[in-house]
């Protein structure tokens, strides 16, 4: 076999799209038979995917591997240690060069050495290529040579960097894909049975997610939408749930079915086009950003998710209560807003944002209950459960992350309803209580709750004494 024939194997991880993509690119710049290949290997992550993770994943998968066969190649799909699987393809197929894109979770990242050490004894290269965002982590840093720990001046670092200045994504056509002659076996993708399995009472809890389109057709048409109806108003509206600005891209960021770099692109023409546009415009670039940042803690921290990034909040004393726990996950808390936004979570795998922290300040500030257990129920529950935003919010609204929210910031559910959903127009959609005004009287009143949580952050070892602000 001459070099030239060697296949390469392009191995998919979070990054479930064919354009806009440098592994992609590269592949084809080989010019040699392409063997796209994903494999299901839990181990390689730092947790296990949730529910809904799974469900998108599963339609993805579907989606690319249609996107394949119209190149006329397709998805493999392998279940096993990455390892293992991939040194034997390369036996099996001859390969010379794995491509992948790096996926920026620290245990991932430390298994990818290891694997390249051990093709490398195999005489087989591995290619791990940035696919999925403006920076790497580690890579901003302040004059001193320090990570950012606060974000307003690690968006103005990245801003500067010249990373936001994104004028095009060089990529090479995907109508010439080398297709391989002799394919190796594959997993039937309902093999990985990804899907949520049916109630006794035959009910499928994910039915309700049919409000996405997972893939990468199904991304575009998302950012489309957005930059067309929800744009113009983001800037202003994006705190009303009742007004559904949100974009819905973050799941497909998430899979990596849309690039930053896409969406930047998208977004400057939209304000080039429409001067208008170029304050809301700036106001995502932010929130694009946001998840960079989210990234760089948990290069700093790498179990985000099980540990406070400031430890002096590790003695807090969170209570342990399971029943108040069960009444937040039903939304059965007597708080409309709250119940609204945890049954649209259960409804739709997703939540709106503003909600989302007043749900997540409802637990930690009102309950007193651990993060930890809330993160973990939003991990299971939401399409776009991600392993840097969702620790990395959950540590901010608690208190304990980078660039945290103050202790004394203590949503009132009441008041953030009456000035984000003033017409109740969220809270009726997602809530038949609300909408027949018999929803459950609060399990905790707002005034005790406020004492009893600001109590509760005084009696940690602080030095600072802030003055109690409860204007949210």
């Amino acid at each position: 076999m001459t070099p030239s024939e060697h296949p390469v194997i392009l191995w998919f991880r979070f990054d479930l799209r064919l354009h806009d993509h440098a592994g992609v690119a590269a592949a084809l710049a080989t010019k040699r038979p392409i063997l796209p290949v994903y494999i299901w290997d839990e181990d390689h992550y730092t947790r296990p995917l949730g529910s809904a993770s799974r469900w998108w994943l599963h339609q993805s998968f579907h989606v690319l591997d249609e996107e394949l066969r119209k190149l006329g190649s397709r998805l493999i799909i392998e279940r096993g240690q990455a390892q293992l699987v991939l040194a034997d393809l390369c036996r099996k197929t001859s390969a010379k060069t794995v491509i992948c894109s790096k996926t920026f979770e620290p245990v991932s990242e430390e298994s990818d050495r290891e694997l390249a050490t051990a093709l490398a004894d195999l005489d087989v290269e591995l290619q791990c290529h940035n696919t999925g965002f403006l920076t790497e982590p580690g890579d901003i840093r302040t004059k001193e040579n320090n990570p950012y720990r606060v974000y307003t001046p690690f968006f103005k670092a990245v801003d500067a960097s010249g990373a936001l200045n994104v004028d095009s994504i060089p990529t090479l056509s995907t109508h010439d894909w080398p297709a391989l002659v002799h394919w190796p076996p594959s997993l039937a993708i309902d093999d990985l049975n990804l899907k949520p399995k049916k109630t006794l009472s035959g009910k499928d809890w994910s039915e309700g997610f049919s409000i996405f389109k997972p893939g990468e057709p199904g991304a575009r048409g998302a950012l489309r939408r957005f930059l067309a109806h929800g744009l113009a108003d983001y800037e202003d509206g994006r705190d009303r749930p009742d007004k559904d600005l949100t974009s819905y891209l973050s799941p497909h960021l998430r899979f990596g079915e849309i690039s930053p770099h896409r969406i930047l692109i998208e977004l400057d023409k939209a304000a080039r086009d429409h001067l208008r546009l170029a304050a809301p415009a700036e106001k995502f670039r932010k929130e694009l950003v946001w998840r960079e940042f989210n990234y760089n803690i948990l290069h700093l921290q790498p179990r985000l998710d099980a540990h406070n990034f400031r430890d002096d909040f590790n003695g807090f004393p969170w209570r342990d209560s399971d029943k108040d726990f069960r009444a937040w996950t039903r939304g059965e808390t007597g708080y409309p807003l709250v119940d609204a936004g945890m049954k649209q979570l259960w409804q739709t795998g997703f939540m709106h944002n503003r909600v989302r922290m007043v749900c997540a300040s409802f637990l930690v500030k009102h309950l007193l209950i651990d993060w930890r257990r809330g993160e973990q129920w939003f991990w299971d529950c939401l399409v776009d459960a991600d392993p840097a935003n969702n620790p990395g919010n959950w540590q901010w609204v608690a208190g304990c992350g980078a660039d945290a929210a103050p202790y004394f910031r203590i949503f009132n559910p009441t008041t953030q309803a009456d000035k984000f959903d003033p017409d109740g127009l969220y809270r009726r959609r997602f809530d038949k209580s609300a909408e027949e005004g018999s929803h459950h009287a609060p399990i905790v009143d707002h005034a005790f709750a406020r004492d009893r949580a600001l109590d509760a952050y005084r009696r940690r070892d602080r030095p600072e004494r802030d003055k109690d602000d409860d204007s949210d």
